[in-house]
């Protein structure tokens, strides 16, 4: 292999050449969603960003040599609440939640996991793990619950690298008078009657459900081993989630790492706040597929996946009305050039995704490439460009679609583009080049295509 693939290593806290454990079989563990409700556009950062990491590794090392775990988490206390207040049974809840998941991320262009597990389904590993940790001496059982003993672990800490007071503080902890240690996190707990519950271990008589913590460890073993290559998911996971798997993990098998590289994901706001309910800015990925409720329309999933890599994925990303804009006008003008024939996709794009999966400079390399297809008219850059958006994971049909319909919706107000267009000329006259370009916009996303001359400006709908 001749490309060297870097990557920030969370565990490290620098950029590292990535050495497969086996080349012939690459591991990847991301957290998946816990399937309650319809998942929202923060939820979506880390499965496209991680999707990009899956094709990379394809491309790389073969498609048949990358094994891509994401699993689902189908047992709750946010499950048991939500499917007690609608009336239904556990697994019906999880059942339908999971497949509006997988239409979602479907929509976005995402490749299918190797394996999706779901936590249910891997009861007995968690106990086996939750054995082997009180057996030594990392887990105690107290009032029905089993709990790992935190300072029985010497470096425990050393992927969130926090005080221990912050520590404390950010795990939010039950008080419990059995605890025998203030970050001590729970393995197994009872279940109350009327609450999903499965035999115990540890000789525990009453039924119990496993911490969310002992799940995603448990899938992780079974599924990839006790090392393995990458761990991923978003940054408000490192702790305590992944701070105990690694704990839990470590202890279990004796290991010095759970994971030999980490990759964690910025965070997402809407229109630079925090995105929330009270603020009345917290949106599902199917309400941006679907409805009007961002921007006065329904957007193509072509379009929210080239607005969340134009960010590079270990920053933040402010979710913006004007950046969906920008991407639809230029999948638009991409699609329109490129001329895809099965062959491989840009070298440079592969090279700037091969340096911490650079997706920001990534979209660069592609606009590199549409000037060439500009300035040289060859048929080999709009190959070249076809099949990379094709890699990367657009969908021109789709888009082509969406865009139809976008267009066949309009209402064409004359006068009101007449205005507009007044409006551009006078702030041209002004040199308020600002403002001209901002009317521009503004046509455009109506689908008004401007026409300038020295007898002046005319305009057609877009075809």
């Amino acid at each position: 292999m001749t490309l060297e693939l870097k990557l920030y290593n969370t565990l490290t806290r620098s950029k590292e050449a990535f050495r497969p454990i086996d080349p012939a079989n690459v591991r990847v563990y991301v957290c998946g969603p816990t399937v309650y409700d319809f998942a929202h556009i923060g939820n979506a950062r880390p499965v496209i960003v991680f999707d990009v990491l899956f094709r990379l590794l394809r491309h790389v090392y073969g498609e048949k040599h990358v094994t891509y775990v994401r699993n689902i988490t189908d047992v709750d206390d946010k499950i048991n609440a939500r499917a007690a207040e609608r009336g239904v049974t556990i697994r019906e809840l999880t059942e339908q939640t999971y497949g509006n998941f997988a239409q979602d991320v479907k929509a976005l262009g995402t490749l299918t996991p190797t394996v999706e597990p779901r936590a249910t389904e891997h009861i007995e590993e968690m106990k086996t793990l939750i054995e082997r940790l009180i057996a030594s001496g990392h887990a105690y059982v107290a009032e029905e619950h089993v709990l790992f003993s935190v300072p029985s672990m010497a470096d425990y800490g050393k992927l969130s690298r926090r005080p221990l007071d912050d520590m404390i503080a950010g795990a939010r902890v039950d008080v419990a008078p059995y605890k025998r240690g203030d970050m001590d996190f729970v393995l197994w707990k009872p279940s109350a009657d009327g609450i999903p519950g499965w035999p115990s271990p540890a000789g525990i008589n009453t039924p119990g459900r496993p911490g969310w913590h002992i799940e995603c460890s448990a899938m992780a073993w079974k599924h990839l081993g006790e090392v393995f290559d990458i761990h991923g998911g978003g940054i408000d996971l490192v702790f305590p989630h992944h701070e105990n798997e690694i704990a839990q993990s470590c202890c279990a098998f004796d290991q010095k790492v759970m994971a030999n590289t980490w990759m964690h994901n910025g965070f997402l706001q809407v229109e630079g706040e925090k995105m929330s309910k009270s603020l009345g800015n917290f949106i599902t990925i199917r309400e941006l597929l679907t409805t009007d409720q961002f921007g006065g329309k329904a957007w193509d999933g072509n379009v929210l996946r080239l607005a969340m890599l134009q960010t590079h994925y270990r920053q933040p990303i402010d979710w913006t009305l004007k950046s969906l804009e920008q991407s639809a006008q230029t999948l638009e003008d991409w699609f329109r050039v490129a001329k895809p024939d099965g062959g491989a996709p840009s070298a440079d794009v592969i090279a700037a995704l091969a340096d911490d999966l650079n997706t920001a400079q990534a979209m660069a390399a592609l606009h590199a490439l549409r000037k060439r297809i500009t300035a040289n008219g060859g048929a080999t850059a709009a190959a070249e460009l076809g099949n990379t958006l094709v890699f990367l994971g657009f969908d021109a049909a789709a888009f082509a679609d969406w865009l139809s319909a976008q267009r066949a919706a309009i209402r064409v107000d004359a006068a009101q583009i007449d205005g507009l267009i007044a409006a551009r000329r006078q702030a041209r006259a002004d040199k308020n080049w600002a403002e001209s370009d901002r009317i521009r916009d503004e046509l455009a996303a109506m689908g008004v295509v401007l026409k300038d001359s020295k007898e002046g400006t005319t305009w057609e709908l877009a075809r």
